[in-house]
C-alpha cells in the first residue's frame, strides 16, 4: 500500500526496502515506523513509501517501544542466564543439552526478528556488563542478522545463530586462572586459551549433531590470509558459518572497553572491522554488516571527538565514516572536517 509519509501511523510496517535519491539503503523491509522513522524519511527527501496493509497487520507483544524495549530486556537476560548454565554444564560434564540451547536462544530470535533497527539493539547490549556468558550472546545475535543479510534460509539463519552462540564453549575447559585474567597473557597462558577452540569443537560434537556449528567453534579464529589459529586455514578451507561468526565475534570483542581506555564508539569499531575486511575477514560478511549497520546510524544522536553533540544526518558515500551531521541548526561535512570523528552513539 503505497502511503505519503505524513499519512503514516505508528506501528505501520514498511513493504520494500528504503533508498534515497543517491541510492543509498535508508531503511530495511519490515521496519515499524515511529516518530523517528518519519523524521529520517523527511530529512532524506522521500514523500511515498510502501507499507504493509493494516488490516493484515499482526499486533505483536510488546508492540510500543517501552513495551519492546522491556521484551527485548527480559529475553536477553533469559537468553544470558541459559547460555551460563549450558557453560557449567559443559565445564563438568564435556557436553551440554541441545534442548536447552534451543529454548533459551529461539524466544531471543523472534524477538529481535520485530527489530530491524540493529544499531540501536547494539547499543542496548553494549550497556551490559561484558562477560563471556553475554558476549556469546550477541555474536550469537549479530551472526544471525548477518546470515540474514546474506540471504541464508530462515532455517540456517537459526543455525549460523546457535554457532555465534556457542563459538565459546570451549573456554568452559580452559583454566579460570587463564578466563578470567584480566592482564596480558604468558605466553604459555595464550597456548592454553588458544585451545579453546579445539575444545568448543569437541564438545559440540558430542552434544549436537551439527559438523557446521562445531565448525565455527574450531575455526572462528582461523583468518582468509592464514594468520589466525588453530591450523592456520586460508580462505577456502574456512567454513562460511566459521566466517560469519568470526566477523560478528570481532565486531562484538572490539566493542568492548579495553582497561584504562574508554569504551570505543560503534562507528570506530565499524571502521577497523571494513578494513579487517581486505584480507583477514571475509569480505562478504563484513560488507553485509557495514551496509546494513550504516543506514541505522542515520538520525541517531551522537558525540563527536570535538566534544560536541551531533545528528547524524547522511553517510558520505565517498567516505562511509565520515557522515554529514547537524550539530545545533548547523549542518557539518565530517569528510571535510578530517580532525573529527563520531565517537559514541546514544540510545534516545
Amino acid at each position: 500500500m503505497r502511503t505519503h509519509i505524513m499519512d503514516l501511523k505508528e506501528g505501520d510496517r514498511l513493504k520494500s526496502d528504503i533508498f534515497n535519491r543517491a541510492g543509498l539503503h535508508v531503511l530495511p523491509r519490515g521496519t515499524s515506523i515511529h516518530k523517528e522513522e518519519i523524521a529520517l524519511l523527511i530529512r532524506q527527501s522521500i514523500n511515498h513509501v510502501d507499507i504493509e496493509t493494516r488490516e493484515e497487520l499482526v499486533p505483536v507483544a510488546g508492540s510500543t517501544r517501552q513495551d519492546f524495549s522491556q521484551l527485548l530486556q527480559e529475553n536477553f537476560e533469559i537468553a544470558v542466564k541459559g547460555f551460563q548454565s549450558v557453560f557449567l554444564e559443559a565445564l563438568t560434564t564435556g557436553k551440554f543439552s541441545q534442548s536447552m540451547v534451543e529454548d533459551k536462544l529461539q524466544p531471543m530470535l523472534e524477538v529481535i526478528d520485530q527489530k530491524k533497527d540493529v544499531v540501536s539493539l547494539l547499543i542496548t547490549f553494549g550497556q551490559e556488563d561484558v562477560n563471556i556468558y553475554n558476549h556469546s550472546l550477541q555474536v550469537g545475535l549479530l551472526s544471525y542478522y548477518i546470515a540474514s543479510w546474506l540471504g541464508y534460509s530462515k532455517k540456517e539463519c537459526e543455525e549460523i545463530s546457535k554457532a555465534g552462540y556457542l563459538h565459546d564453549i570451549g573456554k568452559s575447559q580452559v583454566r579460570q586462572s587463564i578466563r578470567n585474567h584480566e592482564e596480558s597473557l604468558n605466553e604459555e597462558e595464550r597456548e592454553e586459551m588458544k585451545r579453546h577452540t579445539t575444545y568448543g569443537y569437541d564438545i559440540i560434537r558430542e552434544s549436537m549433531t551439527s559438523e557446521k556449528i562445531a565448525l565455527a567453534a574450531l575455526q572462528h579464529h582461523e583468518r582468509e590470509d592464514g594468520s589466525g589459529y588453530p591450523n592456520e586455514l586460508k580462505k577456502d578451507d574456512i567454513h562460511p558459518y566459521a566466517q560469519i561468526v568470526a566477523v560478528a565475534n570481532t565486531y562484538v570483542g572490539l566493542t568492548a572497553p579495553k582497561e584504562g581506555s574508554p569504551k570505543p564508539g560503534l562507528l570506530t569499531v565499524l571502521r577497523k572491522v571494513y578494513e579487517l575486511g581486505f584480507g583477514e575477514l571475509n569480505e562478504k560478511a563484513v560488507q553485509a554488516l557495514t551496509r546494513n549497520l550504516l543506514p541505522n546510524f542515520i538520525g541517531k544522536r551522537a558525540r563527536l571527538s570535538s566534544g560536541e553533540t551531533a545528528t547524524i544526518i547522511w553517510n558520505n558515500p565517498s567516505d562511509y565514516f565520515k557522515p554529514l551531521v547537524q550539530v545545533g541548526e548547523e549542518f557539518r561535512d565530517l569528510s571535510v572536517e578530517r580532525n573529527i570523528v563520531v565517537e559514541e552513539l546514544f540510545m534516545e
